[in-house]
């Protein structure tokens, strides 16, 4: 993460920022700004965890007008719930910051916004996996193994699929429960149980996801809602509860049994 990181430069060095980290920030600088790159200095030193690109991360921000210092707005600090997001989607931003860093970053104007001077707060961190006590397996249920990464392996019993969608906690988490309606972060592999083969995977495509439960397939449901944060759930759907019966082929899933390892990272409720 720390290669991703805008440089310092002359331009977010002379911004002066008053007020502290996790409240809204005033600034003085002298406007108009002439941004021609991309500029980042840390003013705050946090004393809390580094990030990596495997984190996710909870932040605040006050967005400046360049050209006539103007606010333009603020997040993250009037408590209203949100998701953390990819701590490689800042990147640029943040670098490998501690928690309760305090970075200033300034943008040239692009082709739809103007230059702008933004003071962002980092406020938490967290692995985006599972991290909840481990559970013991259940009988007849596929096996899973974990790289370090998190990234689970399905392997699928010999054997026939169950009739009815099944349930088994492989790590319980004591965070908040997720709720019919809610969004949840997760991070996932699906598999078919015909071959094992995996279909689909956040792992793969780099980032956790947001899902809203209501928005899923029945089989799919039952592994989010009525769960806490921090769990692993491992869920078999027979086609019935997935993408309906029919005739197994590689071009979708219809007739397929599906697997999924879902890790619950976070939950937001329902506005």
């Amino acid at each position: 993460m720390c290669s991703f990181a805008a440089p310092s430069g002359a331009v977010s060095d002379a911004v002066v920022v008053e007020g502290t980290v996790g409240s809204p920030a005033a600034v003085t600088f002298t406007s108009p700004l002439t941004i021609l790159s991309t500029e980042r200095t840390v003013i705050v030193d946090g004393d809390g965890e580094a990030v990596d690109s495997a984190s996710l991360v909870e932040y605040a921000m006050t967005v400046f007008d360049a050209a006539t210092g103007e606010q333009l707005q603020t997040h993250g600090y009037d408590g209203t719930p949100m998701l953390p997001v990819p701590a490689i989607n800042l990147g640029q931003f943040l670098g490998c910051a501690a928690v309760g860093s305090r970075v200033v970053v300034a943008e040239p104007e692009t082709d739809e916004d103007g230059a702008t001077v933004t003071v962002l707060d980092l406020l938490s961190a967290q692995p985006a996996r599972a991290t909840g006590d481990e559970q013991k397996p259940v009988e007849g249920m596929p096996t899973v193994e974990l790289a370090q990464s998190g990234a689970p392996t399905v392997t699928i019993p010999d054997a026939e699929p169950p009739a009815d969608t099944s349930v088994a906690v492989l790590r319980m988490g004591d965070g908040a429960i997720v709720a019919a309606g809610d969004t949840a972060m997760v991070q996932y592999t699906g598999a078919r149980w015909s071959d094992g083969t995996v279909f689909d995977s956040s792992w793969s495509n780099g980032a956790p996801t947001a899902l809203v439960t209501t928005e899923l397939i029945a089989g799919y449901k039952e592994a989010l809602e009525g769960h806490t944060v921090g769990s692993q759930v491992l869920v078999v759907i027979p086609p019935e509860f997935a993408y309906g019966e029919g005739e197994i082929n590689e071009e979708d899933l219809t007739g397929e049994t599906l697997v999924f390892v879902v890790d619950i990272l976070a939950t937001m409720p329902a506005p």
